[in-house]
């Protein structure tokens, strides 16, 4: 890497963590190419972002952003993770070292709070952003359907009433 792809990865890693809202770090050693394509894969079908990392250089993207404290995590074989929803990251990572020894996780930050390994896990067992969506629209559309249900129970009264004496009224006129 020559000086100015090292400008533009610092560049960008900053750009890039200025926007985020959680960050997870993990160590990886021992994870060959195809574990690693497996992990950004998850990643990325849960909306989050994997990154191996050169550890001078995202120290130096970290200044001057909420994640600025995560500095001393930068050590040996680094992957960041990272999203705009703080649980996804969290949530794969976490799953994923379940499954393969070779990936920890060290810790990581939503915004400018920082998080411990236990933070982390304790981040993961949370309902992703997409999960919270889909209960709060059931929420929201389960008394609409309970209000028309009670809505159109009285309107089926009133019609089979009404119709019951145009029917009584009928066999009356008829007798």
């Amino acid at each position: 890497m020559d000086r100015a792809q090292k400008q533009a990865f610092v560049a960008e890693m900053h750009e890039i963590l200025k926007g985020t809202n959680c960050v997870v770090v993990t160590h990886y050693s021992g994870l060959d190419v195809q574990k690693i394509s497996d992990l950004r894969r998850r990643m990325s079908e849960a909306g989050a972002t994997f990154r191996v990392t050169k550890n001078r250089l995202t120290k130096l993207a970290l200044v001057g952003t909420p994640y600025e404290g995560l500095d001393d995590l930068f050590t040996g074989p680094t992957g960041i993770a990272f999203s705009d929803d703080p649980v996804a990251p969290a949530k794969v990572a976490v799953e994923f070292a379940k499954t393969e020894n070779a990936l920890v996780v060290r810790g990581g930050s939503m915004g400018e709070r920082r998080l411990d390994e236990d933070g982390i896990k304790a981040l993961a067992a949370l309902p992703s952003l997409d999960e919270l969506r889909g209960k709060l629209i059931g929420l929201v559309q389960a008394p609409a359907t309970k209000i028309a249900g009670v809505l159109q129970a009285p309107a089926g009264q009133l019609a089979r009433v009404l119709s019951a004496h145009a029917e009584q009224s009928g066999t009356d006129e008829a007798a």
